[in-house]
């Protein structure tokens, strides 16, 4: 006999038919009949958080390492409001994730009772796509649909299904459906890559510029730095695209690095690839300059760029091959000697004496540990300004926060790294500050046993807040933390908690860590001066 279907049963179908595999929320009245249909198909992993802004942090973060879509399941009022620091994150860094929240009983929905708000509204302007599941013949296609808006338009598309509707019995074969474009292998045409050739060929001081949309270039993009001899410079959320100890990897732009920024600020020719032009990525725009990018709102920033709309991953080879070989390695000279000056100016700062520790150290033992196939997850705050500033990537596969700069991304970012990539060694860097905002989340790691590294730099402050009203003048004021003993938390958890109050102790607090089989935190007591 064939299984009677729910509506809910329909959905969790769909999503294993369009690859979904993994479901981070928290259950709830509203979505029983979801959760049930879940509980049935075990080649779904629904993983259970302790708050639903981690959920849709994780989500997000995890379509940026795979390029595939992970949901969020939760329930109406509070569960679904707390998801929208993780939508936001999503959609400024064009990231597709898919929600689905449950909602009361439709013929009760009028939004003056008790955990109810009205989700179609709260959620219209940080979505691609944003619909309620009321008649049960709807299904298939609102989920296609919403589906489809995550992946083309890269954001967070939600769903409300109400509690009465989840339970009722349907045919699927009744219901429309829409259905995903998977090639984008979007290339201009030949006349418009060729004017990018030619101003390439005149070139005398080409500089890359690579960005997160050019992330899986790497080798490509070293074989065109070495035959047009361009310097490779990143931006923040393209840091290890290369190792920054390759002879033509100049480090990222922005953040106090002089290697990047000088090179950018003296290339006659910038070639970006994939970059978003961010105001922390100081891009000069009063200079002849290429522009890749696969969103053509991107494009054409100034009258003199030569704007090629579409993917990199398409586009970068095409110009590879038609450039005309560049003799003149002038600039490849004082690349190597800027970032001889430069790597000795990072190893004076790393001081392997002072206490607290300096954050130049941290970075210093931290470049040298890391695995060079490892996933770094950054939190954002001062933690975040060292690593970009003192961290010498070797490769390592970088997830972050990038345009929403959402301080706690760096836990549920670590969970998603090692739920997409079981076999490599996942670390969070983080700040106290950073890491007491998504915390509760630590015993998740423990109960789905995935092992992750956390790195905090403890200075018991909100750093980053207090450089910045020291810049404008003002007192320091309203950003002391009182922290608890992050070590026995990880340890009252089930994992393993390290203090380290004396640098030689790092090293070896890492190398054990390394070693383990469950979650370990490094809490480091750390300088929380810059210079």
């Amino acid at each position: 006999m064939l299984r009677k279907l729910t509506v809910s049963d329909v959905v969790i179908d769909e999503l294993e038919k369009n690859g979904i595999q993994f479901i981070f929320g928290i259950p709830g009245n509203s979505s029983l009949g979801l959760i049930e249909a879940i509980r049935k198909k075990p080649s779904i992993k629904y993983i259970i958080v302790r708050h639903e802004e981690n959920a849709a942090l994780a989500a997000s973060a995890y379509n940026k390492l795979t390029g595939k879509i992970a949901a969020c399941l939760t329930i109406n009022g509070p569960g679904s409001a707390n998801l929208t620091t993780g939508f936001y994150d999503a959609k400024e860094d064009h990231a597709s994730l898919l929600s689905i929240s449950g909602q009361d009983n439709i013929k009760f929905n009028n939004f003056n009772k008790s955990r109810e708000i009205d989700q179609n509204i709260f959620f219209k302007s940080i979505t691609v796509y944003n619909n309620t599941i009321i008649d049960k013949n709807d299904t298939v296609k609102i989920l296609t649909q919403a589906i489809k808006s995550a992946a083309l338009e890269h954001g967070a598309a939600h769903i409300s299904i109400p509690s009465n509707i989840q339970k009722e019995s349907m045919d699927p074969t009744l219901c429309e459906r829409e259905y995903c474009l998977t090639n984008f292998n979007i290339s201009p045409e030949d006349s418009e890559i060729e004017k990018a050739v030619e101003l390439i060929n005149q070139s005398r001081k080409p500089v890359i510029i690579a960005g997160w949309g050019s992330y899986n270039l790497g080798n490509t993009l070293e074989k065109l730095a070495q035959k047009i001899s361009a310097p490779i410079i990143t931006t923040f959320r393209a840091k290890g695209i290369l190792s920054e100890e390759n002879p033509w990897v100049g480090g990222i732009l922005g953040f106090g690095t002089p290697v990047g920024n000088t090179l950018v600020k003296n290339a006659d020719l910038l070639i970006t690839l994939g970059v978003g032009f961010s105001a922390s990525t100081p891009i000069p725009v009063d200079k002849p300059l290429i522009q890749v990018d696969i969103d053509p709102i991107k494009l054409g920033i100034h009258p003199y760029t030569v704007a090629l709309w579409g993917n990199c991953n398409v586009i970068v080879p095409k110009i590879l091959e038609l450039v005309k070989s560049n003799n003149d390695y002038s600039n490849f000279e004082k690349l190597q000697a800027m970032k001889q000056k430069w790597f000795t100016q990072l190893k004076k700062e790393a001081n392997p004496s002072a206490q607290p520790i300096r954050p130049p150290y941290i970075m210093k033992i931290l470049s040298e540990m890391i695995p060079e196939d490892a996933i770094i997850s950054i939190d954002i705050g001062d933690n975040a300004w060292w690593f970009g500033r003192n961290f010498i990537s070797k490769k390592q596969r970088l997830v972050m926060s990038g345009y929403h700069h959402a301080m706690g991304f760096g836990l549920p970012g670590a969970i998603a790294s090692k739920i997409a990539y079981p076999e490599k060694s996942v670390f969070c860097i983080s700040g106290d500050g950073g890491f007491t905002m998504t915390m509760m989340d630590f015993i998740t790691t423990i109960k789905y046993r995935i092992p992750i590294i956390f790195v905090i730099m403890n200075n018991q402050q909100y750093a980053m807040i207090q450089n910045a009203q020291k810049n404008e003048g003002f007192s320091a004021y309203g950003n002391d933390l009182l922290n608890p003993k992050f070590s026995q938390y990880a340890d009252a958890c089930g994992g393993i908690g390290y203090t380290v109050t004396k640098p030689e102790e790092l090293s070896q607090y890492i190398t054990k860590a390394l070693k383990a089989d469950r979650s370990t935190l490094i809490d480091i007591d750390t300088d929380p001066t810059r210079f």
